[in-house]
């Protein structure tokens, strides 16, 4: 049982951990012990999560999301099998809590009357400027009198 919040519960069939051989620098330390964590957690089956959560919770796990509908996450940060467990439950209590919070939803504004002739104004302005960059119809080539 993995507590998010006081509301919101993970039973123990939701999160399934598996220790597996870490990859990477550690000699035959690595070769020997599984100290890395997977940790599944079914979010789309899961009951303490309503589905407005679970959309957010899709679009914060990313890649890590599975065709199935649950999400992965891996941890071979350290070499001790208990801190990377708690590395990756904090990691998932993290991403669920993200998934709580609710966008705040955008008003769409018009731009004032005043800010349309600034930037008509603006553009004008770089417009001449420009314009006297180039070559004049009176220059010195192509005069031959």
């Amino acid at each position: 049982m993995l507590r998010i919040t006081e509301t919101i519960v993970l039973q123990d069939w939701e999160v399934t951990e598996q220790f597996i051989r870490a990859s990477g620098p550690g000699g035959q330390n690595v070769n020997k012990v599984s100290s890395a964590v997977e940790l599944r957690f079914e979010a789309a089956r899961s009951p303490s999560l309503s589905d407005p959560i679970k959309v957010r919770l899709k679009r914060i796990a990313g890649r890590k999301w599975t065709k199935e509908g649950a999400i992965v996450l891996q941890c071979d940060d350290t070499r001790h099998q208990a801190r990377n467990r708690d590395i990756v439950r904090d990691r998932l209590k993290e991403m669920i809590l993200k998934a709580l919070i609710t966008p705040k939803a955008r008003i769409a504004t018009r731009p004032t009357l005043a800010s349309k002739r600034r930037r008509l104004a603006t553009k004008k302005h770089r417009s001449t400027i420009k314009s006297g960059r180039g070559r004049s119809s009176s220059g010195f080539e192509g005069d031959t009198e």
